[in-house]
């Protein structure tokens, strides 16, 4: 079945059976995705880059039909923030799908080949996981960001947006067709659920012999109940409370530019801090920095005791530090040292992402080392937890599961590896 996403509207009959039969195509355009030599799938990414490069006015018209009706909807902010697609973001959705395509693709990729003392040769080849299932909110981009992944690392994949971001969707949707059809690959490589229908993703859930991994992108509502109903595993991350600390080593200069770029370049961003820790060693100097700094950018504090003898901000509760506010305010604790800062990130923090301001290298070590997180940064901005920026072309998630894929996860967590043997007429004797 195709399911091209123009002319799309939500008079699809039997929910039910509409997933049931987007399903089953899914399963197999992905045989085929599988099998397609890498050059195929260069064709179709740079096809895809072209159809929404011509399609730049149509993008932005679908996306302000999208924001106009966030506008009147009671949406919160930072979801409209996401919602809005702009030159700059088509920019980016460009530069992120050719980046894909000058990714080297990992499937076939054979590592590891031993000879066995039976004469056999052992090893381990990339192959696609099959059909990826992602489930996401506001954010139209992450539509042909994992369209892309998926189509480079031979998945075949059924995206199911947000209403709320719908007319985008299309948009972005029909230049993903047109690519895959000038590519010569099954439209049904890419399938964009047709109804914003909420039964759709129960369905979705359910689909065990069609899907293989269920992917979420939103809040945490969102993602809290897909990881409770699905039966097809999930990669996912409930929440990004992220930190830096300012090390009793650390340049003063540096850490200021460092604390308030993870807050303030992006609020509603997963990998924005929420919590900042400073060594009690450093706190004079760089305390009064920071307030200034933050209340310029319209940032509300909440400190603890020794934050507040320092400077004028509101108490923090016990509550604050395991907090993911999306928007300007951050908590703010002070900190004995390296080791009272560990504590507090193992403890408060989500294993998202977490940074370190130090010249001291044995306290960079052990912060890497010791901090339980999915991405450990060392003087640099949280805010480069992302798979773009990690090299990765974009990325479909951000997973803090330990299992498979951790961190941004971008094509080679989009593949898996089976075992492969060569033999030249070796039998087994017991």
């Amino acid at each position: 079945m195709s399911t091209a996403v123009k002319n799309i509207d939500d008079t699809i009959g039997d929910v039910s059976t509409y997933m049931r039969t987007v399903g089953e195509a899914a399963r197999a355009a992905s045989r085929v995705i599988a099998a397609a030599p890498t050059e195929i799938k260069s064709r179709a990414l740079n096809a895809i880059a072209a159809a929404m490069e011509a399609d730049r006015e149509g993008l932005k018209a679908a996306n302000a039909i999208d924001m106009q009706r966030a506008a009147g909807s009671g949406l919160d902010q930072p979801l409209v923030d996401r919602l809005l697609l702009d030159d700059a973001g088509i920019d980016r959705m460009i530069e992120g799908v050719l980046q894909v395509d000058g990714l080297v693709d990992p499937v076939g990729e054979i590592t590891d080949l031993s000879y066995r003392p039976s004469g056999i040769q052992v090893g381990r080849m990339r192959v696609p996981l099959g059909v990826i299932g992602i489930i996401y909110e506001s954010r139209p981009n992450v539509t042909v960001d994992a369209a892309s992944l998926c189509l480079k690392s031979g998945n075949a994949c059924i995206l199911r947006g947000g209403s709320e971001a719908i007319e985008s969707n299309r948009a972005i949707g029909e230049c993903i067709r047109r690519g895959l059809v000038e590519a010569g690959l099954p439209e049904g490589v890419v399938h964009l659920v047709a109804t914003t229908d909420r039964q759709a993703v129960g369905e979705l859930l359910k689909m065990n012999d069609c899907v293989d991994i269920i992917v979420p992108r939103g809040g945490q509502s969102l993602i809290e109940r897909i990881s409770k109903e699905s039966t097809i595993p999930v990669i996912k991350h409930l929440d990004g409370i992220c930190h830096v600390y300012i090390d009793g080593d650390a340049d003063p200069d540096m850490a200021v530019a460092i604390a308030v770029n993870s807050k303030t370049e992006k609020y509603a961003v997963c990998n924005a801090i929420e919590t900042l820790l400073v060594a009690e060693s450093i706190a004079d100097s760089v305390l009064p920095r920071l307030f200034d700094a933050y209340t310029e950018a319209g940032v509300t504090l909440r400190g603890c005791e020794r934050t507040r003898s320092r400077i004028a901000v509101e108490a923090a509760a016990e509550a604050d530090w395991g907090t993911e506010y999306l928007g300007p305010t951050l908590a703010v604790r002070v900190v004995g040292g390296l080791d009272e800062a560990i504590v507090h990130i193992n403890r408060y923090g989500s294993q998202h992402t977490d940074t370190i301001v130090s010249n001291n290298y044995a306290h960079t070590r052990r912060f890497v080392t010791e901090v339980d997180s999915a991405s450990v940064m060392v003087n640099a901005s949280t805010q480069f937890a992302d798979g773009f920026e990690f090299g990765l072309g974009a990325e479909v998630g951000i997973s803090t599961d330990k299992i498979h894929a951790r961190g941004p996860v971008g094509l080679e967590g989009l593949t898996s590896q089976k075992y492969v043997v060569f033999g030249n007429g070796e039998i087994r004797h017991r």
